[in-house]
């Protein structure tokens, strides 16, 4: 008997065996292929939008001196680059609904790429084969490593695949890891939040780690909402539910508060700076939220996992290089220099400053305080000379004007 069934249980296991091996490459090769998709739009859409945002920069330098504030309006150039952004937008938000969020992310590095070489390319100013080589050697070497990163970013990105339905993404959200993720960002927002505001900590790291903090909940809600567009497309309507709109919601208000932010770090910090350390930290923060929510990161093994971080290290790397050889922008000085007027003393060689200090106040120096200054900033009061005019009685004016005559 035994003898017997063996055969049987045999040839009723072989059907189930074969069928678990030749479904699981189908399923890789097409999760690789949602994956190219994913990045190629991303790098798509942020090569546009690099170049819609140097059109638009261009035609504002074009029309510098003109008295009409909005003529940029008039110019086929900066409706040329409203179109491309819109169109590199949209490549970046249709990205999501292919591609993990971990992977898409940092692949932003293409649009400082995109900037350093047309900034590069288009540079106006006359350089020397050994000169250029010298002053763009680390934007050469920056590139050069951000590309690197971003093919190991492809090639060893995160590979979990999964559709973006209602009842997927409310389950993802009432999750306990991601349940104790937004409790510790609520927490550490609002600590940032409240020394930002009452203690005046306005460093420009504290500044984008809260642009940071809300950018992880943006890509989290953006790759929700074009999910749940794109299985809605694909036949399956996911329109119809709550969680759709409460998505939209926090996505633009987030979106929002994240430009808000943005604006305040652009007028205390240059924008290499931020360029670079809000890149750093925003692809950090929006990995870590997208493997709790999404769990990106679930089956992965530990070379890939490995591979990844140095792709995002070579990537970081090079932002960095691109963005510390840009020039830095001078700020205008409302105040006369006293070094450069003739006959003046010049006071900067006894360590006394002339001017006060622009990174320490940005009002004029009229507006400030002078109550603690020292007696140099005193404004200076003229002397009085009295002459006797003939009587004793009359009193002399408390100037005295010199006039001269055409001989003199």
């Amino acid at each position: 008997m035994e003898g017997g069934n063996s055969p049987n249980l045999q040839l009723q296991q072989l059907p189930l065996a074969t069928a678990a091996v030749s479904v699981q490459p189908h399923t890789d090769s097409f999760s690789y292929k949602e994956n190219l998709i994913g990045a190629l739009l991303a790098i798509f859409g942020h090569l546009v939008i690099s170049i819609a945002l140097n059109l638009q920069k261009y035609s504002h330098i074009r029309l510098a001196g003109s008295k009409d504030p909005r003529a940029y309006f008039k110019t086929k150039m900066w409706w040329c680059g409203l179109f491309l952004l819109v169109l590199g937008e949209l490549g970046v938000f249709s990205s999501y609904a292919f591609a993990p969020l971990s992977l898409i992310v940092p692949l932003s590095a293409v649009s400082v790429i995109a900037s350093a070489i047309i900034g590069i390319i288009f540079i106006k100013e006359k350089w020397k084969p050994k000169d250029f080589l010298r002053r763009y050697v680390l934007s050469f070497v920056g590139c050069g490593l951000a590309i690197v990163g971003t093919y190991l970013l492809i090639t060893f990105g995160p590979n979990s695949h999964e559709k973006m339905t209602g009842e997927n993404i409310t389950r993802h959200l009432v999750s306990w890891p991601f349940l104790l993720y937004m409790l510790v960002e609520i927490i550490v927002f609002c600590l940032l939040l409240y020394f930002y505001k009452e203690k005046n900590a306005n460093y420009i790291v504290v500044i984008l780690l809260l642009v940071a903090l809300l950018g992880s909940m943006t890509v989290v809600t953006v790759k929700a909402v074009a999910g749940m567009i794109v299985v809605s497309i694909q036949g399956n309507l996911q329109l119809d539910y709550p969680i759709f709109y409460i998505m939209l919601v926090c996505m633009i208000a987030t979106a929002i508060f994240q430009a808000t932010f943005l604006a305040q770090a652009s007028q205390l910090y240059d924008s290499s700076q931020i360029a670079s350390i809000g890149y750093i930290l925003s692809t950090i923060v929006a990995i870590t939220a997208g493997a709790t929510f999404y769990l990106d990161f679930t089956g992965e093994d530990v070379l890939h996992i490995c591979m990844f971080a140095l792709g995002c290290l070579i990537a970081f790397l090079g932002v960095f290089l691109i963005t510390r050889n840009r020039k830095k922008s001078v700020p205008f000085e409302p105040y006369i220099s006293m070094d450069a007027m003739p006959g003046m003393q010049n006071m900067h060689d006894k360590g006394i400053a002339v001017q006060p200090d622009l990174k320490a106040s940005f009002s004029y120096g009229a507006l400030e305080n002078n109550d603690n200054m020292p007696e140099i900033y005193t404004p200076a009061t003229l002397p009085i000379v009295q002459e006797q005019h003939g009587s004793k009685g009359v009193s002399a004016p408390p100037y005295r004007v010199l006039e001269h005559s055409k001989k003199e």
